[in-house]
């Protein structure tokens, strides 16, 4: 496979990089954020699984708690492919950056590609949103 195009999407977050990172890697918690997760994920042991509409349950895999903020992420499909997500929180002065890749997928238009990059978007300005207000998390 050739290496695929890709595009990092950020938000600054005014909040300890750390508990940005608890809050964020709380596949649980990922409905009130991650639009994409629908009515949230439901636990299924080894991995979660969330409805994906027409497409029906996709599987979610999270990479382990760790200390270095990776919140990385497989999702595979019902058709069997899996997208590997790259999500990390790092430490910004004294708060935080959410980094997610965004990987235009073979047969992805320009378009999709773009549509993709602006949801991962509003996502993350719904991670800082949260995090930044006074309602402690």
């Amino acid at each position: 496979m050739p290496v695929l195009e890709t595009k990092v999407v950020n938000a600054s977050i005014q909040r300890d990089w750390r508990q940005v990172y608890a809050f964020a890697s709380q596949p649980e918690k990922m409905a009130q954020w991650a639009s994409g997760l629908g009515n949230g994920l439901e636990d299924a042991g080894d991995h979660w699984l969330v409805d994906g509409g027409p497409l029906g349950k996709v599987k979610v895999r999270f990479s382990p708690q760790n200390d270095h903020g990776i919140v990385d992420h497989w999702v595979e499909m019902p058709s069997g492919m899996t997208v590997y997500n790259a999500f990390r929180i790092v430490k910004n002065g004294d708060g935080a950056e959410a980094l997610f890749l965004v990987t235009r997928l073979p047969g992805m238009s320009e378009e999709q590609f773009e549509q993709d990059a602006r949801h991962v978007a509003t996502d993350l300005d719904n991670l800082k949103r949260i995090m930044e207000s006074e309602i402690s998390v």
